[in-house]
């Protein structure tokens, strides 16, 4: 029997006798982005089917953005942790490939024993009915190689290294997925920044006007030539350009410390650098997103859905494996004896070999409801997978959509700034001859200060709303 079962673990062991399902890869969740598909909601002529740029924020052509991602790719916390989390698993796996050699140890013992009423020196039954109650010293010395090696009969060690590589392959797309999510972040704060920048030098600008309007007014006003109403309509105007002024302010710190902490700096530390209002940078004329087939080769998350079901797969067979046999090889080589000289001495090796058979045949359905838990497990995982690829064509689809709309409506409120503006030069001219009063005047100011601030936010929309595109599509991450 033990030559049987000896061969059977030896044929079975040559021949990877594997149990559990082979992964066939993941679900086709759809079909219809195969090579050559294109976006459905992709249809503004700027977007172009090409190959996208892995560093799209370098398009935006602002040397201050682009040191800011640079920066937080290198030095941000949230990638510290990303990296750590790949190390464990990389370690993780290289003790899943060590389970499968043997394991060998080396041992040197000394044991010292006082055994009382014996005498090992097999002396005559008088001496030793005399010295029985006499205490015996007994010193061991012993040099030992201790082997173990448990065969992979079913392969359930093989399952449990596809495991750990799947797992770590999925570490290393959640570090791709951080690097996506906090280039996006950086570059929608620092959008965020200079939009309330620009607002507030507008707001900080009319209030100016107004106030030297407010001071004129109290002339007039002084002097009998306007009365106390446009005094107070003027006041009124100035005092709520003051209060829309203040939280434009107290923004720009919010964005100034959101940056500092996604480059992993203190709050502050940004300042100097960045605060000083600057335009806000513009997409480029013409935005490759490629198509559908790539954004799902590209997206990281959906890259560590996928190797996580790999994952969730290998460990059935880790659980089917243990409801069969396991052969177990242990070995000893020894010497030893009485003085320390004996553990040199190989007339006293010592040759042991044990091999082991276990076979858990009652467990009482604990091996079963494993098998099933990872079953469900690996369902689970698979959901997960088909609901990471839902969400990234809707996302993409999204984006590309809103990028649309927000080019075709910074046109409109360019057009209006412009119309705006030019209203304002023409009744500044009929103030300087008398024919306008001075509250059409800052009337007029005030709309042309509201399409000025307007068509200030339509451009941050639309650069937002690039920086949502190239999100969507999973670009910005590097191989670790």
């Amino acid at each position: 029997m033990y030559s049987r079962t000896l061969w059977l673990a030896v044929v079975c062991s040559l021949s990877a006798c594997t149990v559990g399902p082979v992964y066939q890869g993941p679900p086709d969740v759809v079909p219809n982005t195969r090579d050559g598909g294109k976006f459905v909601r992709a249809v503004d002529a700027s977007l172009q089917p090409s190959l996208a740029p892995a560093r799209w924020w370098e398009a935006l052509g602002d040397s201050n953005l682009t040191a800011l991602v640079d920066d937080a790719l290198a030095k941000s916390p949230s990638i510290d942790i990303a990296i750590a989390r790949v190390e464990q698993s990389r370690a993780a796996l290289g003790l899943r490939r060590a389970e499968q050699f043997p394991t060998a140890s080396v041992s040197m013992s000394y044991v010292h024993a006082e055994l009382p009423g014996f005498d090992l020196g097999g002396g005559s039954e008088e001496s030793e009915s005399s010295s029985s109650n006499d205490t015996t010293a007994l010193d061991l010395y012993n040099l030992g190689l201790n082997a173990s090696w448990e065969l992979d009969l079913f392969g359930g060690r093989r399952r449990a290294r596809e495991q750990a590589t799947a797992t770590a392959e999925a570490r290393i797309a959640e570090l791709s997925d951080v690097q996506v999510s906090l280039a996006a972040d950086v570059a929608q704060t620092y959008i965020n920044l200079r939009d309330v920048q620009e607002r507030a030098r507008l707001f900080a600008e009319s209030a100016r006007l107004q106030e030297k309007m407010l001071s004129l007014a109290r002339q007039r006003f002084t002097a009998g030539a306007s009365s106390a109403l446009d005094v107070d309509r003027i006041e009124t105007q100035y005092e709520n350009t003051q209060a829309q002024l203040l939280p434009l302010q107290a923004q720009t710190e919010q964005y100034l410390n959101q940056l500092a902490m996604l480059t992993g700096r203190e709050p502050g530390a940004l300042d100097a650098q960045l605060a000083t209002a600057a335009a806000i940078p513009l997409p480029p004329a013409e935005v490759p997103v490629g198509d559908p087939a790539e954004l799902l080769r590209h997206r990281p998350d959906i890259r560590s859905a996928e190797r996580n079901l790999a994952a969730s797969n290998a460990a059935i067979g880790v659980n089917v494996a243990r409801r069969f046999p396991t052969i177990k090889f242990m070995g000893l080589i020894g010497t030893g004896g009485s003085a320390p000289s004996d553990m040199f001495d190989l007339d006293e090796l010592i040759l042991l070999a044990a091999p082991t058979l276990q076979w858990s045949v009652l467990d009482f359905g604990k091996s079963g409801a494993a098998v099933r838990q990872s079953e469900a497990q690996r369902d689970e995982a698979e959901a997960q997978y088909r609901r990471a690829v839902l969400t990234a064509l809707n996302d993409a689809e999204t984006s590309l959509s809103r990028f649309g709309y927000q080019r075709r409506q910074l046109g409109n409120l360019a057009r209006a700034e412009a119309a705006a503006t030019r209203a304002a030069a023409f009744s500044e001219q009929r103030y300087r001859a008398g024919t306008s009063s001075l509250i059409d005047q800052l009337d007029i100011e005030r709309q042309r200060i509201s399409a000025a601030a307007g068509l200030v936010q339509g451009r941050a929309a639309l650069t937002s709303s690039y920086v949502a595109v190239q999100k969507s599509l999973g670009l910005g991450w590097s191989a670790p």
